[in-house]
């Protein structure tokens, strides 16, 4: 990358969005970019990145009456023929969307760890240094999050044949949280993922939580997401699962509950109260028929939320967080639901929240990152809008594109719309895929 690459401090965006608000003129992070409307870039709090190579290859009707589990089927063969080298390529394609569409990090719940035959590779982290090396291919930032799983069902049924490359025991979870460790860099955070309640026994649960690898990093979690999975851990454990868990962990911002879709209003108040982020995937839990989280109590509540993409049926933030508020609209016959008090903008509200928690979800300082887009002000959409305007027809006034340039880890990375190596990652995904698609 040579000296033109990076933004330089002579750069100044004529209106710089930040949580506080709007800033003319302002630098962030000692640079900014010259442009008319610039953001600080969106953290992307939930990724299974090889799913994105699946995308539309669900959405025929099955025998019965589809959901989640019966595209958990469909999941499950898909996963089974992915090799390091396909997860590398399918990676890199995906986070180079994810930087167009103004995505500028991107949390990796990762448990595809073990070959197909559910055996370790000779590098037991054969398939997180692939992850690794596609986010800085791209240029994203990375939270990598290797998943403990270990269960099939909250009776403790072993693993399936087919979930058997997901499993690891705790010693060996532990052992390579501990290799992945090591390769921190500025652009690059481990932490930690339970996959589920379902997935994960309580005393392993306890003994990764007290493990010197669980210090001061990030701990995500699959929960509540279907209503299956409430009436299970109600018939096991005798509690709903949100419940369950603040019964037996301590919960704290270190934690993100994905998708939490599922809750009671003690629940709801739990989660606000802990500090801890839900992280919301719009776009995934209307694709699978998960439900709708209870946005507007839970802002009330000031609750912490971040969104992401979850499955890649769509990468986009702007989708993320305009169905987010659409649910809302749709269940409740009424508009400007995330907006809580008058003359608030839903825009600002959205992007605001969802930056906050994603960045604390990654584990990221909150203060301004060198992670900024700039939008297209040359767009028709965005005609005559200024600052009090932009961010909601950036989100509501259609779906052209706006993401003209994008600044990652201090580096442009997209420039007029096109990544730096964006050939390059397409051709070789496509290569991928077509494999993929043979082996079937």
């Amino acid at each position: 990358m040579d000296e033109q690459a990076h933004f330089g401090a002579d750069q100044m965006a004529e209106c710089l969005w930040t949580p506080e608000g709007w800033q003319r003129h302002a630098r962030a992070d000692d640079d900014a970019v010259r442009a008319r409307f610039a953001l600080p870039g969106m953290p992307n709090l939930h990724s299974h990145a090889f799913q994105r190579a699946m995308a539309g290859l669900a959405e025929q009707r099955g025998p019965g009456d589809d959901s989640f589990w019966t595209w958990r089927e469909t999941m499950y063969g898909f996963a089974s023929r992915i090799q390091p080298d396909a997860l590398r390529a399918i990676a890199a394609q995906l986070y180079v969307e994810m930087l167009k569409a103004g995505y500028t990090h991107v949390c990796e719940f990762h448990y595809l760890h073990n070959a197909p035959n559910g055996k370790p590779y000779a590098d037991p982290a054969a398939m997180s240094r692939a992850i690794i090396e596609a986010a800085r291919e791209s240029g994203i930032g990375l939270t990598l999050l290797p998943v403990l799983y270990m269960t099939g069902g909250f009776d403790g049924r072993p693993l399936s044949e087919r979930q058997r490359r997901f499993g690891l025991s705790v010693d060996a979870y532990l052992r390579l949280l501990e290799s992945l460790t090591a390769l921190q860099s500025p652009r690059l955070r481990v932490g930690i993922a339970l996959h589920s309640l379902r997935a994960v026994p309580e005393a392993a649960m306890r003994e990764v939580l007290a493990a010197p690898q669980a210090r001061d990093c990030p701990i995500h979690i699959h929960i509540a997401e279907q209503i299956g999975e409430v009436q299970d851990c109600l018939g096991v454990r005798n509690a709903r699962p949100v419940q369950w868990l603040f019964d037996h962990a301590e919960v704290d911002p270190r934690w993100c509950l994905v998708h939490a879709t599922h809750l009671d209003d003690s629940e709801l108040r739990a989660i606000a109260k802990s500090g801890a982020v839900a992280g919301l995937c719009p776009t995934t839990e209307a694709n699978l028929g998960d439900g709708l989280f209870p946005l507007a109590a839970y802002i009330d509540a000031g609750g912490t939320l971040g969104i992401g993409s979850d499955s890649h049926i769509s990468v986009s933030p702007v989708e993320e967080l305009r169905w987010l508020e659409y649910g809302q609209r749709l269940t409740t016959r009424h508009r400007n639901i995330a907006a809580r008090t008058p003359g608030a903008s839903v825009g600002e509200t959205l992007w605001g929240a969802a930056l906050r928690g994603g960045r604390q979800a990654a584990g990221l300082a909150t203060e301004a990152r060198r992670d900024f887009i700039v939008l297209d002000d040359a767009s028709p959409l965005l005609a005559s809008r200024d600052e009090r305007s932009v961010l909601d027809s950036f989100l509501f006034a259609g779906n052209t594109p706006l993401v003209r340039d994008v600044v990652a880890g201090g580096e442009w990375v997209v420039r007029d719309f096109r990544h730096r190596d964006e050939e390059r990652m397409a051709s070789r995904y496509g290569a991928a895929v077509a494999v993929l698609s043979a082996n079937a």
